[in-house]
This record gives structure tokens, sequence and C-alpha cells, in this order.
């Protein structure tokens, strides 16, 4: 597959998705987890709220929020240094407004990537729910408008791997 044939498949990827914004609720749900989503702010609130919960594990519930800090961190600056502009407005009229301009990598995908990577090392049993609201995040901006599909892949990837990476400092000395 060439190039451009990869470019009019993820443009028209995202025209699907971006369409089914058109639906009030999907609408409603997708600003919803973009306003959660921004700046980590869901998935930091959830693992300080794990934190304040789960008293014996405190210490991993605070490293693996931090965790997903460094992983948001982390595309903020790899979006300085590749500045993508998102989708053009006039073709994929965004459903809500951005921090910035720039598009690559998704920064609510790598968060929510973290997440779901940390939380579930925390909490197994949660590993379902952690998969299902990370996986929504990704694909909210795509229906938004705001994100091309490759941004929230590599966002999912960079957030993932960074958690991965951080997997036994996030478990600590006593091992969760």
């Amino acid at each position: 597959m060439r190039y451009g044939d990869c470019a009019g498949a993820e443009r028209r990827l995202l025209a699907a998705l971006r369409g089914c914004g058109r639906r009030p609720e999907v609408a409603a749900a997708a600003r919803l987890l973009s306003f959660g989503g921004e700046h980590a702010a869901l998935w930091l609130a959830a693992g300080l709220v794990g934190a304040a919960a789960d008293r014996e594990r405190r210490g991993p519930w605070l490293r693996g929020t931090a965790l997903i800090g460094a992983a948001h961190l982390a595309s903020v600056g790899v979006k300085r240094v590749v500045r993508r502009p998102r989708p053009g407005p006039a073709q994929y009229a965004p459903l809500v407004r951005t921090a910035g301009r720039h598009s690559f990598p998704s920064s609510h995908a790598t968060s929510a990537a973290a997440a779901a990577v940390a939380f579930t090392v925390l909490r197994p049993a949660g590993h379902r729910l952690a998969v299902t609201a990370a996986a929504a995040m990704c694909v909210s901006r795509l229906v938004a408008g705001v994100h091309y599909p490759t941004d929230v892949a590599a966002g999912a990837l960079l957030g993932a791997t960074t958690a991965a990476l951080g997997r036994d400092w996030l478990r600590g000395p006593d091992r969760v």
C-alpha cells in the first residue's frame, strides 16, 4: 500500500467516525470525554482517588498517577517537535475546542492508554473497565474531529509503552 493510499484511508476513517458525531448522544459523549481527558485530568483524578481509597497501596497508586502524568508530558513534547496540524475544520468541523493546534500524537490517547496499563497493573480485576474507558477516550477524539487515526494510534502506543516501561517502578518494592 502506498502512502497516498494510507492517507486516503485515514481521511475516510476520520470522516466516517466524525460522521457518527452527528447523532446528539454520540456528540455529547465525545464532548464529555474530551473535556474529562483534557490535560489527563480524568486519569490523574482516578489515580488520586485510587490512592485515597486503597491506603495499603497508596504508593503504587501515586506512582501510577505519576506515570500517567509523565506519559502526558511526553506526548506534549512530541507534539512540539512534530507540529502536525489538526484536521481541517472545513472538512471535519470539530465538536470541541482544543488546547493547542498540533495533533500528533493525541495526548488524550496517550494518557488514556497509560492509565489503562497502570490501572490494570494495580487492579487486574478492573482490566475490562480500564481498557474500555481508554478505548472510548481514543475514539472520542476521532468522533470530535480533532485528530487523525494515526495521531490516536501513536498516542496510545506512547502511553502504553511509557506505563509498561514503568511497570516495575509502579509496583514498587512491595510488588503489588
